[in-house]
């Protein structure tokens, strides 16, 4: 899938700090929490929420009332002639989003969309199904998140345990999964300094976290919560998680709290709208693919590949590369079949460090995706991640500097 039409205009998106589950933003309802955030942006900004045509949500923890998805959010932010789907695609729903926001604008569809994705994985819902077939009419029930990481009910193997299948079958070793981890953490501390100059582009903050009330602010968020300090002595310590398994820990990513937002819409919407007017974001081509059941992981080299086709060009045509990387596994396997250096790709961080939200993951990532680009003074990025179901999706953008 390729696109001609549509423009996310440059600096025109956010992310809140993505907080590791369990910590501050534990006990906030994802979608009022993200419709306080928009309107946040939104006022910031000087954008008048009556300018977009749709609006597209991603969340994947059922959340309460989250039934009325993006038109309850829409009415919550001021938008209240605002509709549009509520999308659910685990971790791709960053990616996916912002496709079917392009796909509407290349069509004619629409003119300026706001696609907002957020997700709390903090105390997730345990639901319960009646089976009046069960014995004695007791019920099915599942806790959402835990028993989702724990079970893909195709596969019927837990996440942890593809990039183990993965590892085993291409030879990828604990060792080289500290190493990329130490890597991919050192790359992240240039994201900090400066005073976090880099994260302070597009990251909403402080975020003053309040009780029910409203009146007692609980904890003021400045920056990601929970990363730990991250050394290969440390690493090399940790023992891995399964039986004669690979991965530890310390080379998996964390469960997060956020949300973050991105505006797309026309070349000439996104002209009148973007904060500089010599930076020009157009979004190219858009790649998804289903690998072999329990090989997660191995899904992120043919989507990539799909993307890139689409744009009509090749890996080595490419300036940044970002990739959503639960396990350091990906990253390994996707720079060996690749051909490129580890070295390469995730400057300033990747959710294998900040942590995994879900639906705002890779939304992250493409808003990191574009700044890097313009401090290179533009080119071709791509954006790559897996996803639950042993899925991968990818999106390549192009900015250009004048």
């Amino acid at each position: 899938m390729s696109f001609k039409k549509a423009y996310i205009p440059y600096g025109q998106y956010w992310s809140t700090p993505f907080s590791r589950w369990q910590m501050s933003f534990q006990n906030l309802h994802a979608i009022k929490f993200a419709a306080d955030i928009t309107t946040r942006f939104l006022n910031e900004r000087e954008i008048s929420p009556n300018d977009f045509d749709e609006l597209i949500f991603g969340i994947t923890i059922p959340q309460l009332y989250c039934f009325y998805g993006g038109p309850w959010l829409a009415s919550m932010i001021g938008a209240e002639h605002v509709t549009g789907p509520m999308i659910s695609q685990a971790c791709a729903t960053g990616t996916n989003t912002i496709s079917i926001a392009a796909q509407n604008i290349e069509t004619g569809i629409n003119k300026n969309v706001l696609v907002v994705t957020a997700d709390r994985c903090s105390n997730g819902p345990h639901l319960v199904y009646p089976n009046p077939q069960a014995p004695g009419s007791t019920v099915d029930a599942e806790s959402w998140v835990w028993d989702n990481f724990g079970r893909d009910p195709f596969a019927k193997n837990s996440m942890i345990q593809t990039a183990e299948n993965v590892a085993k079958e291409v030879g990828i070793t604990k060792k080289e999964q500290d190493e990329v981890t130490l890597m991919r953490y050192n790359q992240y501390q240039d994201s900090m300094k400066d005073n976090r100059a880099f994260q302070k582009k597009y990251m909403i903050e402080p975020i003053e976290v309040k009780d029910r009330s409203g009146r007692k602010v609980l904890a003021t968020v400045e920056g990601d919560e929970g990363i730990f300090p991250t050394t290969i002595e440390g690493l090399s310590k940790l023992r891995p998680v399964l039986p004669e398994g690979t991965v530890t820990y310390g080379t998996q990513t964390h469960p997060g709290d956020a949300n973050c937002g991105v505006i797309v819409a026309t070349k000439e919407k996104a002209d009148q709208l973007r904060k500089r007017g010599d930076v020009e974001i157009r979004i190219v081509s858009y790649g998804e693919h289903k690998t072999k059941k329990g090989y997660m992981a191995m899904a992120i080299v043919p989507a990539a590949k799909k993307a890139l086709d689409n744009a009509e060009i090749t890996i080595k045509d490419v300036s940044v590369i970002k990739t959503h990387n639960p396990f350091a596994v990906n990253d390994v396997y996707f720079c060996r079949e690749m051909d490129i250096e580890w070295k390469d790709m995730n400057n300033y961080g990747s959710s294998l460090i900040y942590g995994h939200p879900q639906a705002p993951t890779m939304m992250r990532i493409i808003i990191e995706l574009i700044e890097e680009l313009v401090e290179k003074g533009g080119g071709i990025g791509l954006a790559d991640g897996c996803a639950a179901g042993d899925t991968g999706a990818a999106l390549v953008l192009e900015v250009k500097v004048e």
